[in-house]
């Protein structure tokens, strides 16, 4: 055994031995036995191989373990090779295989840490979706991550109308595929704004803007027009499954100061908390179907720094559950053009003073 041990370390690759069969074949066939005993297959060119050690290694393969030679002879031989003429043969094939193998040891590596990098890369994305890049950072270099207050953010929640009915009329699978076009299609217009996606629960959204980056005033704008563009692309979405129905939206806005923290270790969530939080919540759910609604601080720092930018009515007073009464705004669009009907609003309001004149004629 030594003498297979000693020449196979000669190649990284065997070169003196052939051994095809899986290691349990062979132990099984030498335990079955048969007329020819199993012995390794030397490779036919074995010519750069000293013919002494070509004998050598087939006599210690003899059946009977009484023809085999012994360990001293075995020594001596192998001394007297690496001392003979061909010692010099016999050194540079070994260096030349290990050069090999190092090579080959290198280029797995190499192989190895792009495989890692890739991995790592797509580690990052996932927690870079669950988690803010800032507070993903701060977790992937050990560091603690404290709530932290904000004075001033805009909180935006939106509902698909009559969700449950819509489902109902899907197959489960419609259903997938159904929400991932639709909050694909958000995402990707969530990434052209300063905003952040903290969750979506079923057919809800919540998004955020004013954190964890601050942005001074212009969270109100972000989230107002990326409000306006989910209107705008609902507006033409088709549903595969049910072309014959349309998809609205309900959207509620607020603005005001919020806590934000991650929650949990296992799975770990960034979490909004506050009144803040709580009253946008509470204008989508008292808001109507295609409309965007306001709380009076959105409206008052929407009409402070963005006022010629959009078109906005009072709704008036409404009685909001936990809060009393409150007054409440819609945003119907841009001033340049009404995503609610695909018309200018001028447009809009003319066709409504001339259509109050017949009547009052009438």
């Amino acid at each position: 055994m030594v003498i297979l041990i000693q020449c196979s370390s000669l190649s990284a690759v065997s070169l003196y031995l052939h051994l095809s069969p899986t290691r349990a074949d062979i132990v099984a066939r030498i335990k079955k036995g048969g007329a020819i005993p199993l012995r390794p297959h030397l490779q036919h060119d074995i010519s750069d191989v000293p013919p002494e050690l070509v004998a050598l290694v087939r006599n210690c393969w003899r059946e009977n373990s009484l023809n085999r030679p012994s360990m001293d002879f075995i020594c001596e031989q192998m001394k007297e090779l690496m001392n003979s003429g061909g010692h010099t043969n016999l050194m540079d094939h070994v260096f030349a295989i290990l050069e090999d193998h190092t090579t080959s040891l290198e280029q797995e590596v190499e192989d190895r840490s792009k495989e890692l990098m890739e991995e790592k890369k797509k580690a990052d994305i996932l927690l870079s979706r669950m988690l803010p890049r800032q507070v993903a950072e701060r977790l992937k270099l050990g560091q603690s991550v404290e709530p932290e207050g904000f004075d001033s953010v805009t909180v935006f929640f939106s509902d698909v109308v009559k969700f449950t009915i819509l489902a109902s009329k899907c197959s489960p699978f419609q259903v997938v595929n159904l929400l991932n076009e639709l909050y694909g299609s958000f995402d990707a217009i969530i990434e052209e704004h300063h905003v952040y996606k903290v969750e979506s629960i079923g057919d809800g959204y919540l998004c955020v803007s004013g954190l964890p980056l601050r942005n001074g005033h212009e969270h109100i704008k972000e989230i107002v027009e990326m409000s306006v563009r989910f209107m705008e692309y609902v507006e033409s979405f088709k549903i595969a499954s049910l072309p014959r129905e349309k998809i609205q939206l309900r959207i509620g806005v607020n603005s005001g100061p919020c806590v934000a923290g991650v929650v949990g270790l296992s799975m770990p969530r960034y979490c909004l908390f506050g009144d803040t939080v709580n009253t946008a919540s509470r204008m989508e759910s008292n808001g109507k179907p295609g409309k965007i609604h306001l709380t009076e601080s959105s409206f008052k720092l929407l009409e402070e720094h963005y006022g010629d930018s959009y078109d906005t009515e009072s709704r008036g007073d409404v009685i909001i559950k936990g809060k009393g009464v409150m007054e409440t705004f819609w945003v119907h669009g841009r001033r340049d053009r009404d995503w609610d009907t695909g018309m200018h609003s001028s447009v809009i309001r003319e066709r409504s003073r001339v259509s109050d004149k017949h009547e009052s004629t009438g």
